[in-house]
């Protein structure tokens, strides 16, 4: 079926001219197991993936300091070629303080020439809120402190020389305060970074500049924010974890090419939406030559959650809305498109992503096979 289109009136971005939808086509997964599946494709020809809040084969991780303390993030590798038939292996967990946070989650995940990236970041301590008339937990995003790097592949880790109060990035300015690098992710670039345009690593990511008027409460929460942003960095053990040795977007010249900047301070969106915004993720299709962004709005995190897919020609943009999908899940988050899963011609992909963690009656399985666990559904883009 494809789904309907449900975009919001006032949405700023701008429709695709070459992409009309997605279509799925009803085969999908059953891996019953945690979250946060970010599967980064190795040169060895396997996937390689971070994941939490659950257990595979008994093995449990949870994130969380409620669950565990310290946090811990768990990582797998994924063997296999066909989508429904993969066999997912455990590699440990890894425990870390995420002190003065209430959790530190799995994040930018990246194997490179062997080496194994491995960021969190932080969510801050709970607050019970009245929403609607009942209580919810609001996490509130901090920081990212850095990457643990594994050179077997994740057997054993060195862990990041950084810590929650001393991130990567020089953000929040005060604690619980807006953050821009929320929850990042390595963008998708295929095979051992094969597509990179220039080699580097890039880092997308959602979160706020603070100035959106009469925010929603918790709007810059793991899965709900007003912009998305872009780092980047050629990786290396030396580089990973140097904030002198990343570059952020830093918007457009006189000649409409887009200019990086080495200073935090000048870090701008690479695409804006007001209280529209969360958790993205972004792959390259090489097939037809286009960048695919997922972007989830989870807000207030724990109902129903929308997501909708943007295209681009280049990573910086202009992004174009190809569709929007209301209540997709119903809770879906996480969507990524893994690059090892994109057919020869480009148009049929699998969409990776965890649904229905809150498992209220309320919530529902559409489409079927939205579970909490990896979910992989294969899905075809719609010309025009």
């Amino acid at each position: 079926m494809t789904w309907p289109d449900e975009t919001p009136a006032g949405c700023p971005i701008p429709r695709s001219t070459d992409f009309a939808g997605v279509r799925f086509l009803g085969r999908c997964s059953d891996y019953d197991m945690g979250d946060t599946w970010y599967p980064s494709w190795a040169d060895d020809g396997h996937l390689y993936s971070p994941w939490t809040d659950g257990q595979i084969g008994g093995a449990h991780c949870y994130s969380e300091t409620k669950r565990t303390d310290p946090a811990e993030t768990g990582q797998a590798i994924l063997k296999g070629d066909d989508p429904l038939d993969l066999e997912i292996i455990h590699l440990g967990n890894e425990p870390a303080s995420s002190l003065p946070y209430a959790g530190r989650y799995p994040a930018g995940s990246l194997v490179h020439n062997g080496i194994w990236y491995y960021g969190t970041y932080c969510l801050g301590p709970d607050a019970s809120q009245q929403y609607e008339g009942r209580s919810y937990n609001w996490p509130v995003l901090g920081p990212v402190p850095g990457f643990r790097i594994s050179r077997d592949l994740g057997r054993s880790w060195t862990p990041s020389p950084l810590s929650p109060e001393r991130p990567l990035f020089p953000e929040p300015v005060d604690f619980l305060g807006p953050v821009k690098f929320g929850a990042p992710h390595f963008v998708d670039f295929g095979k051992n970074l094969e597509h990179s345009p220039d080699g580097k690593a890039y880092l997308v990511a959602h979160g706020t500049d603070g100035r959106t008027p009469n925010p929603r409460y918790a709007d810059n929460s793991w899965i709900s924010g007003d912009q998305i942003y872009l780092a980047r960095v050629t990786p290396s053990e030396q580089t990973i974890n140097d904030p002198s040795a990343w570059e952020f977007y830093s918007g457009t010249n006189s000649d409409q090419q887009a200019s990086w900047s080495g200073r935090f301070c000048d870090a701008q969106p690479l695409v804006t939406w007001r209280q529209n915004m969360g958790c993205v993720t972004v792959t390259y299709n090489a097939p037809l030559q286009r960048y695919f962004m997922w972007v989830t709005d989870g807000w207030p995190t724990n109902k129903t959650m929308n997501s909708y897919l943007l295209e681009s020609a280049t990573l910086t943009g202009p992004w174009k809305l190809v569709t929007y999908l209301k209540s997709f899940g119903q809770q879906a988050y996480f969507l990524n498109f893994p690059s090892k899963f994109i057919s020869p011609d480009g148009r049929q992909l699998w969409l990776a992503y965890s649904g229905n963690f809150w498992r209220g009656p309320e919530i529902r399985e559409n489409p079927p096979g939205s579970h909490y666990g990896l979910v992989l559904q294969q899905v075809e883009l719609l010309p025009i």
